[in-house]
């Protein structure tokens, strides 16, 4: 594993805040308020090709006040100009439209603009015009046998009454999702499909 990017639960853990500038491969939301720890992005080199690794938070229906995804995006692309070949973008938002808007926006200027947080795959994968490869959801890695992850009961016993409960985390038919994007030399994405592997 070369890179691991967070989303909007990036504080949940106590005392995470303390610990997450000391792991050179996590980078926290770049749209985040900048006095918050942890890097933005990442850089990662392989064969003198370089990939620029970032997530952007949407700013519909999330809770986390965050700074424009799209500005956020411009800049960090704008400033390392020249000296990445490629750029792989996390659009962690809960809004479909706000995704494929921001899809669009970077076409030809990402190599790949892929969605999480909705923990739902989608059927988009697609290569957009100018070679971007773009995905709405790649899907959640863990318990598929569950509502979002959770215990299925809880869920439907909220939904029917209104009433709080506990929501623990599902075990059940555990799964690996994401994509898998193939790319030329230039960082044009060249294909892109979904992956989903059981246990």
């Amino acid at each position: 594993m070369d890179a691991i990017t967070l989303g909007d639960h990036v504080w949940d853990q106590k005392g995470w805040e303390n610990e997450i500038a000391g792991l050179d491969r996590v980078c926290r939301p770049a749209n985040l308020p900048a006095a918050c720890p942890g890097r933005d992005h990442l850089v990662l080199e392989k064969n003198g090709f370089h990939l620029l690794v970032f997530t952007v938070l949407g700013r519909n229906f999330m809770g986390p006040k965050v700074d424009c995804p799209f500005a956020c995006a411009d800049a960090l692309l704008k400033k390392h100009e020249g000296k990445i070949q490629g750029a792989f973008v996390e659009a962690h938002m809960e809004a479909t439209s706000e995704k494929q808007a921001l899809g669009w926006y970077l076409d030809g200027r990402a190599t790949a603009v892929l969605g999480t947080h909705t923990h739902v795959a989608t059927a988009d994968a697609s290569l957009l015009r100018q070679q971007t490869a773009f995905m709405c959801d790649v899907g959640m890695t863990g318990p598929h046998e569950s509502v979002l992850g959770r215990e299925i009961a809880p869920v439907i016993g909220r939904f029917l009454d209104g009433m709080p409960r506990r929501f623990e985390i599902a075990t059940g038919d555990n799964r690996l999702s994401g994509a898998i994007v193939e790319f030329s030399a230039a960082g044009r994405a060249l294909h892109i499909e979904w992956l989903s592997r059981k246990g």
